[in-house]
């Protein structure tokens, strides 16, 4: 049997927000019983039927990158992490929809991806209005919003938490999945989500594969860099 095609997308954001639940939860189809922290990198496969349904369906490998540790300044720790950015495909950003601060720190994890040979100093998070969408508009890697515990919002600060999500999602250029990775059912076959999430892993395919410029099937190497002055959140 052959080996199939692969592409390899990074799972990003704060210590503790759920990213090897959900890595576990989509490649296994099963609730991680004990999650732990992970130091370094953990790297787990789901496979994907690109196109599912049409003469153009095709079988690949999605390698889901859990990259581990804090969004802090420290060089080292930068410098580490930098050499799982290499050769990157697509990027799922994940925050806890109940701690505003990792939201946040999206914006960070972000810069320091896009920007893995330098270090995103002088990033503020503000009210301000010179926020450039643009930017992130004119990345050709695809992007995915991820909100984990969405269980645990209170039901008084629902809408609250999701118009706040929606601001994320159209600052990223990006879709937004908004879930619970204890329980299954939000990633059942035929939901919103599970649509969402299909078509995500379909576009990264897409780019590595059949994007007419070759220069934007090889991850950030050669790529422009990301660097916002000032981030709104409201």
């Amino acid at each position: 049997m052959a080996s199939l095609d692969r592409v390899k997308v990074l799972v990003l954001g704060d210590s503790g927000v759920g990213k090897s639940s959900l890595v576990h939860l989509l490649c296994q189809n099963q609730v991680l019983g004990n999650p732990s922290w992970t130091v370094g990198c953990s790297v787990d496969v789901r496979v994907q039927d690109y196109k599912e349904g049409t003469p153009e369906e095709k079988t690949y490998y999605i390698e889901l990158w859990d990259v581990g540790g804090s969004v802090g300044i420290a060089s080292s720790v930068k410098s580490t992490r930098a050499v799982f950015y290499n050769s990157v495909n697509g990027i799922m950003l994940v925050h806890d929809l109940t701690n505003k601060k990792s939201s946040q720190n999206l914006y960070r994890w972000s810069l320091e991806a896009l920007n893995k040979d330098s270090s995103p100093t002088g990033v503020i998070v503000s009210n301000g209005s010179d926020y450039d969408r643009e930017q992130f508009a004119e990345n050709p890697v695809p992007l995915l919003l991820i909100g984990t515990k969405f269980d645990q919002i209170p039901e008084t600060k629902r809408n609250e938490v999701l118009t706040r999500t929606a601001f994320l999602s159209e600052d990223f250029n990006a879709e937004e999945i908004n879930l619970d990775c204890t329980n299954p059912r939000y990633l059942a076959a035929g939901t919103s989500n599970a649509v969402k999430l299909s078509r995500f892993f379909d576009k990264v395919i897409e780019k590595r594969y059949f994007t007419r410029d070759p220069s934007q099937m090889t991850g950030f190497t050669d790529r422009k860099r990301f660097n916002f002055k000032s981030l709104h959140y409201d």
